[in-house]
């Protein structure tokens, strides 16, 4: 079931637009050296632009994401103050608000911000950490002796640059599962580039599958030949990295 979807993709963006017309979704291509559906999608649909405005958002998004994700973690999980309780359940209670019914504050936001029609409107909206990784974070963190802390304060330290030199280095298996995480979540998010980056120049990988949809018509093949062409890295990402994911999860599960 998991592989059939992508099985009718392979079939299909091996056709011509005649061919897929006249025969079935399901029969075999005449050849599978046929590329020109490939070779149209990427002069049509600017696919080396998207790739690369993808690759922008993604690196500063992440970088920034997991910037602050481990600050907040830090505070949270070392330290006691009045409100961490409430702090805390402010990350759990957001989890549970439907991102469509925020989204006529958070454009009234970003437009004010002058940040739509721009890659930094959705490098902003994913730079915020959420409670999964703040959890996967305080995991990591709890297992962390405090006497690291305290002997650096002993030796003139500041708590940045305990942060900096002895949290950070040590939440690398966490932080390999967050990004890793990350950047599918961004790869994959067709809503906030759709919304806040019209601008044809501001394409990504997602919105670029729209060039081959209108009103009235669908071009399959090419749509087919799109799909592919963008499931492939992102796959080859997930299955070559996803021994991380499942160690950083369980190993903070554990610990």
């Amino acid at each position: 079931m998991i592989v059939f979807p992508p099985y009718v993709l392979v079939l299909n963006a091996f056709k011509s637009k005649e061919e897929f017309s006249q025969t079935s979704v399901f029969k075999l291509p005449d050849s599978f050296l046929n590329f020109d559906n490939f070779v149209s999608v990427m002069t049509r649909a600017h696919l080396d632009r998207a790739y690369r405005n993808t690759v922008i958002i993604i690196a500063v998004a992440v970088i920034g994401n997991v910037a602050l994700g481990t600050m907040v973690a830090y505070i949270l999980g070392r330290f006691d103050f009045k409100l961490k309780k409430a702090v805390m359940g402010a990350y759990i209670a957001v989890s549970f608000v439907p991102t469509i019914t925020t989204q006529v504050a958070t454009f009234t936001v970003v437009h004010n911000l002058h940040l739509y029609n721009t890659l930094w409107a959705s490098i902003v909206l994913h730079l915020g950490t959420n409670v999964l990784q703040i959890f996967i974070y305080l995991q990591f963190l709890s297992n962390i002796p405090k006497e690291l802390d305290e002997a650096a304060m002993m030796e003139g330290a500041s708590l940045f640059r305990i942060y900096r030199t002895i949290i950070f280095p040590l939440l690398a298996p966490a932080t390999a599962t967050i990004v890793i995480i990350k950047t599918i979540d961004i790869y994959n998010d067709m809503f906030i580039p759709y919304l806040y980056m019209p601008a044809q120049k501001l394409t990504v990988v997602s919105t670029s599958l729209m060039n081959f949809s209108s009103e009235r018509s669908t071009e399959w093949e090419l749509m087919s030949a799109a799909i592919l062409m963008i499931m492939v890295p992102i796959v080859a990402l997930y299955l070559f990295f996803q021994k991380y994911v499942f160690a950083g999860i369980v190993n903070g599960a554990v610990k």
